[in-house]
């Protein structure tokens, strides 16, 4: 069972503290639909996702100030409010979402309520410190390569990577589209759940093409095969949990042995686990290669116009990133892309029709005051965040703490399409 965490202190609205987690913040910015399943929710929306009439700034005050308002709602937002959640603002973000830690120098660090004095993880930053502090019941936010996972995990929170591709990023800035999803947060699994069964469309039933057996074209009973993931209902049943032993061994002790009591919960109803071999340092850090190479690429592809005209403009941590994306070539590009199937496959093997277990960072949250070595402990947490994003696979955070009464996570990684029956089978550690 993971452990109770304090219950969150509203922040007063008019604290000058409410800048560095909200953009804009009302009640409610847009209301929801007067009936649905998410009726007496509030949502706080990260600055990468369309508001109709809002314009993106994406974490960053001058491209705030540029941008267009947007004519319609995110499909994710609009989602939401059709399930009758209120919209209670948007958040801040880490600078076009290029970042786990949350400090964003332009607007400043939101709070981390459940380890005071310690920075929120980002970049979906503002939505998880809104809900933590109390202030929506549920954030929005995305998840590259681990800005859903690892904020939840620095602040005690539900939250879920989605499938890749499996809700539509239709309105939603993009960082890097071959490992970009939609993600949130929420303090119970239990509105992580009804938060999934609104946002995840049901597969599309496409009228059968198939000849009949007369000829021409009939109106038979064979379905055509839809297009990217298929969501799972939540009674699916997931088969073994698996386990990459070794990858415990890259999260500092306290966070490993609380993840490992959240493994021994899960071992007794399963009956037990499947080990996995896991590569070799060597192996993963050339993995994460791969993976910065491509999300570099895209990254630049989307956005370097814009941030080479205004380099002047980014914080020094984003700034330095977007610079060495520029440098990577076609070549780089291309064989990068070519090594990445063959990872993909290797990972969703090891996950299979099952679940997968490992750590959702590899740290606690740093005190702000050790906040500068954010990179190199980045670094660190993607050689964990990278396999879900890799893999293209949903990943759900469940929340503990350590001995130390710190908040830290385990990933549940389940198959394509499997994030209501994942949901599902890890609120058993609630």
């Amino acid at each position: 069972m993971t452990e109770t965490l304090q219950e969150p202190q509203p922040m007063n609205p008019t604290d000058t503290i409410a800048t560095s987690v909200w953009r804009t913040k009302e009640t409610p910015l847009v209301p929801g639909s007067p009936r649905g399943p998410l009726r007496g929710e509030s949502v706080a929306v990260k600055d990468v996702f369309a508001v109709a009439g809002e314009p993106i700034g994406a974490g960053n005050p001058l491209r705030l100030a540029q941008q267009p308002a947007q004519p319609r709602h995110a499909a994710a937002v609009q989602a939401l409010i059709t399930a009758g959640a209120d919209l209670t603002g948007i958040t801040q973000a880490d600078e076009f979402a290029w970042s786990m830690s949350g400090t964003n120098a332009h607007y400043g660090t939101p709070p981390n309520p459940a380890a005071p004095g310690r920075i929120s993880g980002g970049s979906s930053n503002g939505s998880a410190s809104a809900v933590a502090l109390g202030e929506a019941t549920v954030g929005l936010g995305t998840d590259t390569s681990g800005s859903v996972r690892v904020p939840a995990a620095y602040q005690g929170l539900w939250g879920i990577r989605t499938t890749l591709g499996l809700i539509p990023t239709t309105g939603v800035q993009p960082l890097a589209q071959s490992f970009d999803t939609v993600g949130w947060f929420t303090r119970t699994p239990e509105l992580l759940s009804r938060v999934a069964q609104a946002v995840i469309p049901a597969p599309k039933k496409v009228a059968p093409t198939a000849p009949s057996a007369l000829g021409g074209m009939g109106t038979g009973s064979i379905p055509a095969v839809p297009k990217g993931p298929v969501a799972w209902e939540a009674d699916r049943p997931l088969g073994e949990l698996r386990v990459l032993p070794d990858l415990f061994s890259l999260a500092d002790d306290d966070v490993a042995a609380a993840c490992r009591r959240l493994l021994t919960q899960l071992e007794a109803g399963a009956g037990g686990s499947v080990a996995i071999q896991c590569p070799g340092q060597q192996e993963l850090q050339e993995w994460r290669g791969v993976f910065s190479t491509i999300l570099s690429r895209e990254a630049w592809a989307n956005h370097g116009q814009w941030v080479s005209a205004h380099w002047e403009a980014m914080t020094p941590e984003v700034g330095a990133r977007f610079r060495a994306a520029r440098d990577y070539t076609d070549e780089d590009e291309a064989a990068a892309r070519t090594r990445h199937s063959s990872i993909r496959e290797t990972i969703r093997g090891w996950v299979g029709d099952g679940v997968l277990a490992l750590p959702s960072a590899a740290t606690v949250a740093p005190l702000l005051e050790s906040a500068d070595g954010a990179d190199s402990l980045r670094q660190r947490h993607l050689l964990l965040t990278m396999l879900g994003s890799l893999a293209g696979l949903p990943v759900v955070n469940v929340p503990t703490l350590t001995d130390d009464g710190l908040p830290t996570g385990l990933s549940l990684m389940g198959p394509s399409g499997s994030d209501k029956a994942l949901i599902a089978y890890a609120a058993q550690l609630a």
